[in-house]
Order: structure tokens, then C-alpha cells, then sequence
């Protein structure tokens, strides 16, 4: 057996053929992910069981022989494991204990001491890395800072992220010192998953497209590289993809400035566009809009068909451009990667 396909891609190799998984691939579109959420009892119990989380992490797997498979857990668990309570709301989402002021900050607990709270994390992890088949990568994640700091000082998700600039208009100190903490926190928690099995981890920057001009380079391109920096001390080698949602124009040179091996694509830009300004600089992974799978039709196959072929020139690994929906079809799914595979 080679090396597995997404690692390649990783690498910098054109493939003829892509590498493809789903973000979300393990989620509510599946019935027997729905099957499994009900054993565990709520969303909170399946992600610290680590048995079942490692079973909705294969399914998708075992269904559609992705390349990757990322582990099941969720981004607010590393702010929970810093101190910060967090529970979720039946059809309303996730709901915290805010950290707005220096004392909030200071409650925190340090980087060094989240590991007990994760350890279910962790042991998905090494499940995962003993059972999942030979040929299929495993991806560990974590939020990027920016992003888990706006679930932190609004206590839930925001339409536009209004509390945290607020804050930073307010009260910048307070703010620079939760980054630095959640940068501190994001390494640890990286690392321990890289200890555990993960040979590839992704930093998902959600809300990156709320900062502009000098808030991006400050606190997404800034913690981003320190995080892969980092990493890269303790673990050479580790592959790190990195996505700004929504980064527009700011894709641009974003991998030279962070040192990300694979810079992600939301599906607001263009393959095309991408191809000539993000993949000159290494491997991109996306970007077909998850509508698709909802949709399906010609127009799936025909949209997917463009993606490759758009980025057939370098390293790419095929992906959605945000997490596939809950009334996305499976069989669009299949349609998808047989697409793909047949191109």
C-alpha cells in the first residue's frame, strides 16, 4: 500500500484523481448517524463517548470510502475544557458562560490543564487510528481562536460577530489576552491529538470573514501561524489545513503568511480564481457548495466535473465549501464521489 492520497496531496503532489471527504461528513443527513445520536442521548454525550463518536466518525467512511475521515467532536468542547460551562439548546444550538472581562480571563484554566476534560477526545482518536481502513486519513480539528472567541464573549452564535468587535473596540487588552490564551489552549489540545493518531489536523476559522483589513492579520493570519508553527516544533512533518471561511481576496498569500500546508475554500470564490491566486501556492481543498447535495441532478455532476478540472493543475483535495446540511440526499453524496472518481 502506498502513502495514502490525501497525505500526497498534502504534500504538494498533483493527483489524476483527487483526494475527496466531506466537512460534516459524519452528521444528521445520515440515518444511521441519527440511529447512534439517540443511543448516546444528546450531542454533548456522543461527543464525549468516545466509542460512539468513533463509530459516527466510520460511518461515512464504510458508506462512501472517503479519503479522510475527521474525528466527531466540536469545536466550544476546548473553551468547556478551559472552565467555560456549555450546553445546547434544542433547536437553537450552543449556548456559554461568557468571558468578557479580565477576571473571565483569569477564571480560565491554563493550556496545560485541558487534557483530563478531553481525554475522550483523545481516546476517539486512538480508536480511530487502530480501526479505520489503511488507505484513509485521519484529520484531528480545533477552532481557530477568532472563531471560538466570538461563541465565548457572545455566550452563542452570532449573525455577524457584533460582541466580539466590540470588545475589541472596547477593550482590546481583554480581547488580545482571551486570543492568546485560546492560541495557547488550540496548541495543547492539536498536539494531543497529533500524540493520539491524527496525521493531519484543520483549523477551522468559521468567522474569518467578519475581520477586515489589520483585525485579519491580527487575529487570524497572527494565531494561525503560531498554532502551525508550533505544532510544527513539536510534531515536523505534521500537515496543517487551515480555513478562513469567507477570506474573499484575503486567500490571497494565505499560506505563505500562516505556513498551512493546504489552504481551505469556502464556495463564495470561484475554483478558477482560486486555482490561479490560492493554489500557486500549494494545495487548496474544496469548494462545491453544499447546496448540491441537496439538489443533486446534472447539475451536481456538472458543477463537480468544473471543480476538478478547474484545479487539475496542482494539489487539491476535494471538499464542500462549508459543512454539508442536515437535508443534504446521501445518494447525492454517492453521486458526488463517484463523479469524482470517474472524472
Amino acid at each position: 500500500m502506498g502513502e495514502k492520497q490525501l497525505l500526497r496531496a498534502l504534500k504538494g503532489e498533483t493527483l489524476p484523481t483527487p483526494p475527496v471527504w466531506m466537512m460534516r461528513q459524519a452528521g444528521r443527513y445520515l440515518p444511521e448517524y441519527r440511529a447512534t445520536r439517540a443511543e448516546a442521548g444528546d450531542f454533548l454525550s456522543l461527543c464525549y463517548n468516545s466509542e460512539l463518536a468513533a463509530e459516527v466518525t466510520l460511518q461515512p467512511i464504510r458508506r462512501y470510502g472517503f479519503d479522510a475521515a475527521i474525528v466527531f467532536a466540536d469545536i466550544l468542547l476546548l473553551p468547556q475544557a478551559l472552565g467555560v460551562d456549555l450546553w445546547f439548546e434544542t433547536g437553537e444550538g450552543p449556548r456559554l458562560s461568557t468571558s468578557t472581562t479580565p477576571d473571565d480571563i483569569a477564571r480560565l484554566k491554563p493550556a496545560s490543564d485541558i487534557h483530563d476534560h478531553l481525554g475522550p477526545v483523545y481516546e476517539t482518536v486512538r480508536i480511530l487510528a487502530r480501526e479505520l481502513p489503511s488507505q484513509t486519513a485521519l484529520i484531528g480539528f480545533a477552532g481557530a481562536p477568532w472563531t471560538v472567541a466570538t461563541y465565548m464573549i457572545a455566550g452563542r452564535g452570532t449573525p455577524d460577530q457584533g460582541p466580539a468587535h466590540r470588545l475589541i473596540q472596547q477593550d482590546r487588552k481583554t480581547f488580545d489576552a482571551l486570543i492568546g490564551r485560546l492560541t495557547d489552549a488550540t496548541i495543547e489540545y492539536l498536539s494531543a491529538q497529533i500524540d493520539a493518531g491524527a496525521e493531519v489536523v484543520k483549523l477551522f476559522d468559521s468567522w474569518a470573514g467578519s475581520l477586515k483589513g489589520d483585525a485579519f492579520d491580527r487575529y487570524c493570519i497572527a494565531p494561525t501561524r503560531r498554532i502551525v508553527q508550533k505544532l510544527r516544533a513539536r510534531h515536523p512533518g505534521i500537515p496543517v489545513i487551515a480555513f478562513p471561511r469567507e477570506a474573499g481576496e484575503k486567500y490571497i498569500g494565505f499560506a505563505r503568511a500562516t505556513g498551512a500546508d493546504c489552504v481551505a475554500l469556502d464556495n463564495s470564490v470561484d475554483a478558477d480564481w482560486a486555482a490561479r491566486n490560492v493554489q500557486v501556492d500549494g494545495c487548496v481543498q474544496g469548494n462545491m457548495a453544499p447546496r448540491h447535495m441537496i439538489t443533486g441532478g446534472p447539475a451536481l455532476v456538472e458543477e463537480t466535473r468544473r471543480i476538478v478540472r478547474a484545479f487539475s493543475g496542482g494539489p487539491h483535495i476535494f471538499n464542500l465549501g462549508h459543512g454539508i446540511t442536515p437535508d443534504a440526499d446521501p445518494e447525492n453524496v454517492e453521486l458526488m464521489v463517484q463523479t469524482i472518481r470517474g472524472h
